[in-house]
């Protein structure tokens, strides 16, 4: 009998997936901390085995979930907003994440408030808030490169953070205290963003003596790291 190769739901893809969900699924309706991984493995029918194979812990499932939203967000069209200004483009892209992370509103509001004052998983979430606003900002052709480019990553993130915490107790169909937030954060974001502008134009020339300085160091001092053994590719902290 020829074998018959295994079908799209036994695709890693597919069982990456079903953990997700499943671990939503979960939170909706019980404690962050209530929630073993041998729970998520049976909701989503897959073995431990399987499960450590796909993920190390709950908190990589919380990654993956922000990469299924950033790419429902993603598959959309953008052409609408190319005649928009930067606050706009901005404004749409984000209501777009929230219309995507709707489905799963009670878990994410259970979740927020189980994990609010965990320092180590707020530092974790928000890197990986960071890399989903790098592709947000790509979206609405927000550039995230320059010196600016992290402050606006983080603005972004605690823009979209703070304009969560309204989404998930306005149960409005219409999102009126939501899009009022986001509204009122983008215009005190863009605000600080142009004071930080002018601060880097101010600062300019002192950075400028500072870069020529540092080019005046002998040899010696230049080469005393590598001697160490202490250099490394910059590009790893990317």
């Amino acid at each position: 009998m020829t074998a018959v190769p295994p079908g799209p739901s036994t695709a890693p893809s597919s069982k990456r997936d079903a953990v997700v969900r499943a671990l939503m699924d979960l939170a909706a309706s019980k404690d962050w901390h209530e929630i073993e991984i041998a729970d998520i493995a049976k909701a989503a029918g897959v073995s431990l085995a399987e499960f450590r194979e796909l993920f190390p812990s709950k908190g990589a499932i919380l990654g993956a979930f922000s990469r299924m939203i950033d790419l429902k967000v993603l598959e959309g069209t953008f052409d609408d907003l190319a005649g928009e200004p930067a606050r706009e483009r901005i404004f749409d892209v984000m209501m777009r994440r929230i219309d995507a992370l709707t489905p799963y509103k009670a878990a994410l509001r259970r979740m927020t408030r189980d994990l609010q004052f965990d320092l180590p998983a707020l530092a974790a979430l928000n890197q990986v808030g960071l890399n989903s606003q790098r592709f947000m900002l790509a979206a609405a052709n927000i550039s995230t490169e320059g010196r600016l480019g992290h402050l606006k990553l983080q603005g972004a993130n605690l823009v979209f953070g703070n304009t969560l915490r309204v989404w998930l107790r306005d149960d409005d169909p219409a999102l009126a205290k939501t899009m009022a937030r986001l509204d009122r954060e983008l215009r005190r974001g863009e605000g600080l963003l142009e004071q930080a502008e002018d601060l880097r134009r101010l600062t300019a020339p002192f950075r400028a003596f500072g870069r020529a300085f540092m080019e005046q160091r002998s040899p010696s001092q230049k080469t005393t790291a590598s001697e160490n053994g202490e250099t490394r590719d910059p590009a790893a902290a990317i």
